[in-house]
């Protein structure tokens, strides 16, 4: 909570925080463009928070079926073979390694994030809040998706040392070239585990936004309630 707030004060100047409450206070007249602009800073930062806290809390990744990073699928083979020699025990150590590193690398997107909404136009504003249930998602992909990459990737690739991934996925083929005959996998873990841990981190707000914009139990301030409705 207190980071969200301290974004959100960070992201306005003191002056549009003066004008704004007094139109939210009284409650009265048509929305303004301060009310607009600000009342969408709170929601993407309220969405944003909640995402990035909830993926870099231990089982962010692995314990959410929609955001789990699984054993890589040009390694499918790799895993079946493994698993029917008996070492499902070395396959799922790789898989939860995965998710750890990317939990591990989650915390990251806070000040991306908060760079990107203080930066909002208010040309931004309106064409998010006319827009899509995930209008805001798509904002933030564009504008974000490829410095989250930049980030998240050396922070993965010392995760996945950290959480033992290298050298259980070390150990996954190395048994697997023992077994004769078989086509050598080998795919860029960090690469991989990277890329989803970003596609996860979207899919979550994606999930919060959409929330936001349909369920008014989610509008928990005022502001919130006045921008999108009660």
């Amino acid at each position: 909570m207190k980071f969200l707030l301290f974004v959100l004060l960070f992201s306005c100047s003191s002056a549009e925080i003066a004008q704004i409450a007094g139109a939210v206070l009284t409650n009265q007249g048509p929305v303004t463009e301060n009310e607009m602009r600000l009342g969408l800073k709170e929601a993407l930062t309220k969405g944003l928070v909640k995402a990035v806290m909830n993926t870099s809390k231990k089982n962010g990744y692995l314990g959410n079926s929609l955001i789990k990073i699984p054993f890589p699928k040009e390694a499918k083979l790799l895993k079946s073979t493994l698993d029917g020699l008996g070492m499902t025990s070395l396959t799922s150590k790789v898989t939860t390694s995965l998710n750890r590193a990317a939990e591990h690398a989650a915390i990251k997107a806070k000040p991306i994030f908060a760079n990107a909404i203080s930066q909002l136009s208010f040309v931004d504003v309106v064409k998010i809040l006319r827009g899509n249930s995930n209008e805001a998602t798509n904002f933030l992909k564009r504008t974000t998706g490829n410095q989250l990459v930049q980030a998240f990737a050396p922070d993965i690739g010392n995760s996945l040392k950290a959480v033992h991934a290298t050298k259980y996925w070390g150990d996954a083929i190395s048994e697997y070239n023992k077994v004769p005959f078989l086509k050598k996998v080998n795919p860029d873990l960090k690469s991989y585990v990277t890329n989803l841990a970003v596609e996860g981190l979207f899919k979550e707000i994606a999930k919060t936004e959409a929330s936001i914009r349909s369920n008014p139990a989610e509008r928990t301030s005022q502001l919130l309630r006045r921008v999108f409705g009660r």
